[in-house]
């Protein structure tokens, strides 16, 4: 560098502009506190893993909260369509024999 010369500050680049969410605020801890609470877990399993509109509703949950995360919700729709058109059942319980 030259004597004398001036030293300006090198000024950072801008952070890339995010784009606005499209889903209303809130809607992501909505969408996860509705999947927590249709969630099937170990308790609830044997009394409702036969019923097929309690397992479509709990991938239909999980699948909205891919959704409003950008994530991949279509194998989870189409899984809770098969519960729903009776497509899939219950395949029983390999501890039990059923």
């Amino acid at each position: 560098m030259a004597a004398g010369a001036t030293v300006r500050p090198v000024k950072p680049p801008a952070p890339p502009q995010s784009r606005p969410s499209p889903w209303p605020e809130g809607s992501q801890e909505a969408s996860e506190a509705l999947a927590r609470l249709l969630s099937i877990d170990d308790r609830q399993w044997h009394a409702l893993k036969g019923q097929p509109r309690r397992r479509a509703a709990e991938l239909l949950a999980a699948a909205l909260v891919q959704l409003v995360n950008n994530g991949e919700a279509t194998p989870m729709v189409q899984q809770a369509l098969g519960w729903l058109q009776g497509e899939l059942r219950d395949p029983g319980c390999p501890q039990h024999g059923r």
